[in-house]
């Protein structure tokens, strides 16, 4: 029989909280309840969970405080958060600071659950890709071979510029998860990306042309309106 997963889930407002813990518990996951910031980091420790459910506002320290704490340890747990606050600064600065997720609430039992096993699966793929060097990745007909700097739809071989390139290879290896505007910008063009997206945009559109993709209906690179880019999960 299979180890359950264990999540931690960092919420004060005891309804919700009890309504996710009946929730995740119904579909075979093993939950941990904190109610304040300090309570969810000490359990952290103690218990090493295998994801995170983070609320921002918590009586005792912000929830992007306990972030910070998280997401500079070695052990990259995955976090996801779920909040009241909708606004884009919010959604940016939590992703920026290294959230996997950004779930607002309200929200629904299946769509929780779809978030959750996307970001699973996605840690075990970065856990795996960091024991075995991955440099091959595909995503419904779109091959990207980072070793060979290629880049193939169905059999067509499609060329790409240098950056265009690094975009590519940076969405594939973070396949799934959002990648804010300024990460995008910091890892391809470090400190002379500036703070304007025009550069980024472009290249997008370019990229985009030659994969003959519709941004209305794309096929494997997902828009996030005022926040960034998120490509399909990996399918190899």
């Amino acid at each position: 029989m299979a180890e359950k997963r264990v999540i931690l889930l960092i919420e004060d407002e005891r309804t919700i909280s009890n309504f996710i813990c009946r929730a995740l518990a119904a579909n075979d996951y093993k939950t941990i309840a904190a109610a304040t910031g300090k309570e969810g980091i000490s359990l952290f420790f103690s218990h090493q969970p295998d994801l995170v459910l983070l609320d921002l506002g918590l009586p005792d320290i912000d929830g992007l405080e306990v972030l910070g704490q998280l997401s500079g340890l070695p052990r990259e747990t995955p976090v996801i958060i779920i909040s009241a606050r909708d606004r884009e600064s919010e959604k940016v600065r939590a992703l920026d600071m290294g959230a996997d997720d950004y779930v607002v609430k309200p929200f629904g039992v299946p769509e929780l659950l779809a978030r959750i096993r996307t970001t699973l699966r996605r840690a075990d793929r970065i856990r795996l890709s960091q024991e075995v060097q991955k440099d091959r990745y595909r995503v419904k007909d779109l091959v990207v071979d980072c070793a060979r700097h290629q880049i193939f739809v169905g059999d067509e071989e499609i060329h790409f510029t240098q950056n265009e390139f690094k975009i590519l290879e940076l969405l594939c290896a973070h396949s799934g998860k959002v990648l804010t505007y300024d990460f995008i910008l910091e890892h391809v063009w470090g400190p002379y990306g500036g703070t304007s997206n025009q550069i980024l945009r472009v290249n997008m559109a370019n990229i985009r042309r030659k994969l003959h993709e519709n941004p209305s209906d794309p096929k494997y690179i997902l828009t996030e309106l005022g926040i960034g880019y998120r490509m399909l999960e990996d399918a190899t």
